[in-house]
Order: structure tokens, then C-alpha cells, then sequence
């Protein structure tokens, strides 16, 4: 398989202004799953039977993959402003290492750098990935608002939040599996199939996050622990324990989500409370029912090494710790 990394370390941003670019390659060298490009590369294999990894049809999708990578990184640097979040991947945040202005101006820069990358698949595939990619970073923007308003709403319910976890999330996983498989050449149905395995792993990746987010190391994780339960998030999790508590015990956690400047405390009682309602057990439920959907949409697909891939990454993913 192309080495993704390499293709993403041949981007240059040693370019003037330096305090543009600097943090754009900062970003963007601070490693990450790689997913998005990954799905996309991975995909466009399924539909040429793993051939030709190194020919024509690989090299048309390559730009699209890079386009979703840097498209990615760009929400991130915003993203992190937004939620004051000081770490991402281990590192400080691109707001942090240099200032707010700077990483709302890179990751504009990075939303321009995404759409020159995607004026470079084949003219004759142009128009329809431009309609795909702008579908999907409406639905990511969507998504980050619904994430937002539901920090200060008091009746979100969890088809609200699969809802916003679907925009935010998984649409980028669908369609950069969609425009890939279509640069491929894959058939309409192909396409779906290709769109809605990217949809569940996105919403199984979503679940685990927020699962690690309470319970994971935060050494491999890669940021500190309970930060949705500090901001007060809506996650599966809160809104599952919500579902599942008796007066008493949603007495007890909205009095929590109420407290101000006890983070720690507030942490291990909020995740007391979880652990005794069962909530992450459940939730690793609904997050193992999506990884299912998706294996079920390769069944509709060539049979192939890449797609045997495929099965292994979402199997990967539901038990992955960082």
C-alpha cells in the first residue's frame, strides 16, 4: 500500500510567510491515525482489486486523500481553539505553541491548501468530488455547531447526539471513502457501500473516543482524561447515564456538571457514577453494533487483500486505546 506518511512529509511548507506555514507542517508532522487518507487509499484498491498500487488510478486518488488529510488537520486547529483544548497528540495545541490568531489563520490556510489539492484529480472527476467534498465539510461544520449548542442545552437526547456525531465525525470517513472509490471508478452501488462502512466506523470511532476519554491512559491516548466531562460535553456516555439514572443519581450528576473549578473531583465522581450504572458497557455496545454495520457493507463490495484490510481496521478500531 502507497506509504501515506511519506506523501504527506513531500507537502512543502517551507515557505514565506513562515509564521503561516510553520504551524501547518507543525500540525500536520504530529502524526495522527492517518485515517482519513488511509480509508481513502484503502478504498480506491477494493475497487481495482489491490492492483495497480503504484499506477494511474492510485495517483488520481492520491491528491483527494491528501485533500482530506490537510481538510481534517484544519477543523482540528480550529477545533482546539474553540474547546481551549492545550494538547493534541501529546503535543501543545497550535493555539498554544503559538497564539490564537495564528491557528485560525493557518487553518485557514489550510482550507485553501485542501481545495488546491483537490483541482489536482483527473478534470474529468472535478466537479462531482468538489460536490462531495463540499457536502461533507458542511456537514462537519453543521456538526461542530450542533457539538456547541448542545453544551448549554438541557434536553439533548442521544438520537441528538448521533445525529451531531454523524456531521461532525463520521461524514468525513464516509465520503472520503465515496470520492476516492469514485475517482476509482466504483459503481454507484459500490460507492454506498464504501459510504456507509465509513459512516459506522466514524460513528464506532466517535463512541471509543468518547469512551477514552474517561477511561483511557492518557500516555497513549495522547490528551489529558475527562475533558468532556469538565466542558460539560454531551457524549453517549453522559446522556446514556442520564437515560439510565434514577432521580437520585441524576440529582447527583447534574449537581456535578454544575460545579465550577473542582475538575478533578468533579472527574472521579462523574466517572463513579458512570461506572455504577454501567454506562461504558453500554456504550461499547452501541459502538460494537456500528463496527457490525460496517463489516455487513463489504459484503457488497469486490473481495479482495484491500478490503480484507478494511475488515481488520474496524475490527482494530473498536478496541484500539489511543
Amino acid at each position: 500500500m502507497l506509504d501515506i506518511n511519506k506523501a504527506i512529509e513531500s507537502l512543502n511548507w517551507d515557505k514565506e510567510p513562515k509564521g503561516l506555514y510553520e504551524p501547518i507542517g507543525y500540525a500536520l508532522a504530529s502524526g495522527g491515525k492517518r485515517l482519513r487518507p488511509t480509508l481513502a487509499i484503502t478504498a480506491a484498491e477494493v475497487i481495482i482489486n489491490g492492483g495497480l498500487i503504484n499506477g494511474t488510478v492510485i495517483d488520481d486518488v492520491l491528491p483527494a486523500a491528501l485533500a482530506l488529510e490537510v481538510f481534517h488537520n484544519f477543523t482540528l486547529l480550529h477545533d482546539d481553539v474553540m474547546d481551549k483544548a492545550r494538547v493534541r497528540r501529546g503535543r501543545p495545541t497550535v493555539h498554544v505553541q503559538w497564539n490564537e490568531n495564528t491557528a485560525i489563520l493557518s487553518g485557514d490556510q489550510m482550507l485553501i491548501e485542501a481545495y488546491k489539492l483537490l483541482a489536482q484529480v483527473p478534470s474529468n472527476k472535478v466537479q462531482r468530488t468538489l460536490e462531495m467534498f463540499n457536502e461533507m465539510a458542511t456537514g462537519v461544520c453543521e456538526g461542530q455547531q450542533y457539538d456547541v449548542d448542545f453544551e448549554q442545552a438541557n434536553n439533548v437526547s442521544i438520537d441528538d447526539y448521533m445525529m451531531m456525531i454523524e456531521k461532525k465525525t463520521s461524514v468525513l470517513l464516509a465520503y472520503a471513502m465515496q470520492i476516492a472509490g469514485y475517482i476509482a471508478g466504483a459503481t454507484p452501488a459500490q460507492q454506498e457501500a464504501l459510504y456507509r462502512y465509513g459512516l459506522h466506523i466514524g460513528l464506532a470511532f466517535q463512541i471509543q473516543d468518547d469512551i477514552l476519554d474517561v477511561y483511557g491512559d492518557p500516555k497513549t491516548f495522547g490528551k489529558a482524561i475527562g475533558g468532556d466531562i469538565c466542558a460539560n460535553k454531551k457524549t453517549l456516555l453522559l446522556l446514556t447515564a442520564m437515560e439510565s439514572a434514577d432521580g437520585e443519581t441524576k440529582a447527583e450528576l447534574l449537581q456535578w456538571l454544575m460545579a465550577v473549578g473542582q475538575d478533578e473531583q468533579k472527574i472521579a465522581a462523574v466517572t463513579a457514577i458512570y461506572n455504577r450504572l454501567g454506562v461504558r458497557e453500554k456504550c461499547e455496545a452501541v459502538m460494537e453494533e456500528h463496527t457490525a454495520m460496517a463489516l455487513e457493507q463489504l459484503d457488497r463490495l469486490p473481495r479482495n487483500e484491500a478490503a480484507e484490510r478494511l475488515r481488520e481496521l474496524a475490527e482494530r478500531l473498536a478496541t484500539r486505546k489511543s
